[in-house]
C-alpha cells in the first residue's frame, strides 16, 4: 500500500500509505480461509432489494475534480448498508462518478477502477485512466468511487497524530513506534463515532459495496481495473461475485499464501536489490552526485548515513530527518528506475546535512517534509481509513499481525544483518496488533477460474514478482503479463509521469475492448526494447 499511483498528487496520497509506524506499502486481503460469499440472483434481495431499487440523482461533481469536469462526469450519492448482515439497520454513502460510454453501438456495460491504498480515493480515478484506455474506454460506463471510510464517502477520521519524538538509538525508536501504534488504535477507536463504524472496514464490505453499485446500475456483471490494494480488491470480488464478474484486470498484486505482516516483510529484500541497482546508476555519475565511484561505495554512503540518523534526527532546512522518515522516502524513491535521478539527489541533500553543512532541502524533499510536518485531516482520513482496511481484514494475531511487540524487534534486528537500509521499514509495527474491533470476518482465499488479466513488473520492490505467480495459481484463469521495469503498477504509468509499457498498455486495452485474454502469459520486453 503501499506507495501506489493514485489519481491525486503522488506525494500526498503516499504520506498516507507510509504508516505511522514506519510500515510501507500495502498488504494483502487474504490471510484467511473464508469460503466465498454467494453471488446470488440478478439483483440483492431480501433486506438488499429496497438498496438497488433506490434512486441515483446524478448532478455535477465536487469542485476541484477537474479530470471529471474536463470528461464531461456526472458525480452521486448512494446509499448503502453499514453492516451487510443486518441490512435494515445503519447505512452509509459511497461517492460515485460516471463518465458515460461513447460508443454506444458497442457499449459493454460498467467498469470500476480502485487506485490502491487502502486509502485511496477514486472518485475521479476512472477519469485519468480514459486516455491510457483508448478507444476501450467509450465502450463502458465508467464508474469511480471512493471507498467506505473514505474520501467523499462517509469518512473515518481518527484526529491528527502527535509530533514524533526525537529519539537516540534504534531501540529508542522502536519504542516510539510501538507507542504511537498502540496510540493510534485508541484514537481511532475512541474518535466521533468510529466505535460503529470500524467493525465494518474490511476489503470484503468495500467487495459488497461494488457489487451493489452494479445493481443499482442496472448492470448484470461489472468490469473492474485496480492497482496496488485495488488488484488485490479486484480478486476478492471474483472470489465473492464470480458470475458478476466481466473484464478484469489487476496490476502489482500480493501472495495470498502469506499474511499482511509477512507480504510487507517480503518488500525488504527486493527493495535492498533495488537500492543496488540504484547505487550501481549513481555511481556511474560519481562525478555529479558525489556518493561514490564505485556501486560498494555508493552503499556504504548510504549505510553510513542511515546509521548516523539511527543515532539522533539531522536538521535539513527548517525541518528534521530521523531514521522513520529517512527510511520511508529512501524507501519511496527507489521504487521507480525513472526515480533514480531523484534519490541521488535526495541522498546528497542527506550527505550534505548529516556532515553539517547548512544546506536546504531540495524542492522535492522539502515538499515531502512539509506534508510530514503539517498533516491535516485528509491526510488522517487517508492514512487511518487504510488502518482501518488493513486491521479489518485479520489484523489480529491470527490475521498475521504478531501481539508481541518484541516480536517486531527481533524480525527487525534480524533482518539488519542482510537488510542495512530498510529492515525497520518491512518490519515495523502498525496499529493492528492493539486494534480495538475484532474483524467480523476472516480473510478471502482465492482460488477460483474466473477469466482475469493480472500484470507485474519482475523488480517490483513494492510487492514482489513471486507473490503475483502464486496469485496465478489460484486464479485459475488468469493470464500473467510480466514487465521488465522496477515499478509498482504497470499499466498506465504515463498518468504519473512514468515511461509507459506499451506492451502492457496495447494489452490491457485489447482485452477490455475483445474481451478475449491473450493465449498464454506475456513477457513485455523493457520499454524502447524490442519484441
Amino acid at each position: 500500500m503501499i506507495i501506489q499511483r493514485f489519481a491525486v498528487p503522488r506525494a500526498a496520497v503516499a504520506v498516507a500509505a507510509l504508516g505511522l509506524a514506519g510500515a510501507v506499502g500495502w498488504t494483502g486481503t487474504w490471510a484467511g480461509t473464508a469460503s466465498a460469499a454467494p453471488s446470488g440472483g440478478p439483483g440483492p434481495g431480501g433486506g438488499l432489494a429496497r438498496f438497488a431499487g433506490q434512486h441515483v440523482a446524478w448532478g455535477a461533481c465536487p469542485e476541484g475534480a477537474a479530470d471529471l469536469k474536463e470528461a464531461g462526469a456526472q458525480c452521486a450519492e448512494l446509499t448503502v448498508p453499514l453492516d451487510y448482515a443486518a441490512p435494515d439497520g445503519a447505512t452509509i454513502t459511497l461517492a460515485v462518478s460516471r463518465i458515460k460510454a461513447t460508443d454506444r453501438a458497442h457499449r459493454r456495460g460498467i467498469l470500476l477502477a480502485n487506485p490502491g491504498g487502502p486509502g485511496g480515493p477514486g472518485l475521479d480515478y476512472t477519469a485519468s485512466l480514459r486516455p491510457v484506455m483508448k478507444d476501450a474506454a467509450g465502450r463502458y460506463d465508467l464508474i469511480g468511487f471512493d471507498p467506505r471510510f473514505i474520501g467523499r464517502s462517509t469518512p473515518i477520521y481518527c484526529g491528527l497524530s502527535p509530533k514524533a519524538q526525537e529519539t537516540h538509538s534504534r531501540r529508542e525508536a522502536f519504542e516510539a513506534s510501538v507507542r504511537s501504534a498502540r496510540e493510534t488504535a485508541e484514537r481511532c477507536y475512541e474518535h466521533g463515532d468510529n466505535a460503529a463504524l470500524l467493525p465494518h472496514a474490511s476489503s470484503r464490505n468495500v467487495a459488497r459495496d461494488m457489487d451493489l453499485i452494479r445493481a443499482v446500475l442496472g448492470e448484470r456483471k461489472l468490469s473492474y481495473f485496480g492497482t496496488s490494494y485495488g488488484a488485490d480488491l479486484g480478486a476478492v470480488y471474483t472470489q465473492m461475485f464470480p458470475h458478476r464478474s466481466d473484464r478484469i484486470v489487476i496490476d502489482s498484486v500480493t501472495d495470498p499464501t502469506k499474511t499482511q505482516y509477512e507480504n510487507f516483510q517480503a518488500g525488504g529484500p527486493a527493495q535492498e536489490r533495488a537500492l543496488d541497482e540504484w547505487a550501481a546508476w549513481t555511481s556511474e555519475r560519481a562525478a555529479e552526485y558525489r556518493l561514490g565511484t564505485t556501486p560498494r561505495q555508493v552503499r556504504t554512503t548510504v549505510e553510513r548515513l542511515s546509521a548516523r540518523v539511527d543515532r539522533g534526527p539531522i536538521r535539513l532546512g527548517d525541518h528534521y530527518v530521523d531514521a522513520n522518515i529517512l527510511g520511508l522516502l529512501t524507501r519511496q524513491f527507489v521504487n521507480n528506475e525513472e526515480d533514480n535521478e531523484l534519490l541521488a539527489r535526495a541522498m546528497r541533500n542527506f550527505v550534505d546535512a548529516a556532515e553539517g553543512r547548512q544546506v536546504q532541502p531540495i524542492p522535492e524533499l522539502k515538499m515531502w517534509l512539509e506534508l510530514f510536518s503539517k498533516p491535516d485531516p485528509a491526510m488522517d482520513n487517508l492514512f487511518n481509513g487504510g488502518n482501518a482496511v488493513f486491521c479489518g481484514d485479520g489484523g489480529w494475531p491470527a490475521g498475521g499481525w504478531p501481539s508481541d511487540p518484541e516480536q517486531y524487534w527481533r524480525s527487525i534486528q534480524q533482518a539488519r544483518r542482510t537488510q542495512p537500509v530498510f529492515a525497520a521499514t518491512a518490519n515495523a509495527i502498525f496499529p493492528c496488533p492493539f486494534w480495538k474491533t475484532k474483524p467480523r470476518e476472516s480473510g478471502t482465499a482465492i482460488d477460483n477460474r474466473v477469466p482475469v488479466l493480472i500484470l507485474q513488473a519482475r523488480r517490483d520492490n513494492n510487492v514482489p514478482y513471486p507473490g503475483a505467480v502464486s496469485l496465478h495459481r489460484a486464479l485459475k484463469g488468469s493470464r500473467l503479463l510480466s514487465a521488465d521495469i522496477r515499478s509498482h503498477g504497470v499499466y498506465a504509468r504515463g498518468i504519473d509521469g512514468l515511461t509507459p509499457v506499451p506492451c502492457a498498455d496495447d494489452a490491457v486495452n485489447a482485452y477490455l475492448r475483445t474481451g478475449v485474454l491473450p493465449a498464454a502469459d506475456i513477457d513485455c520486453p523493457k520499454p524502447g526494447e524490442a519484441r
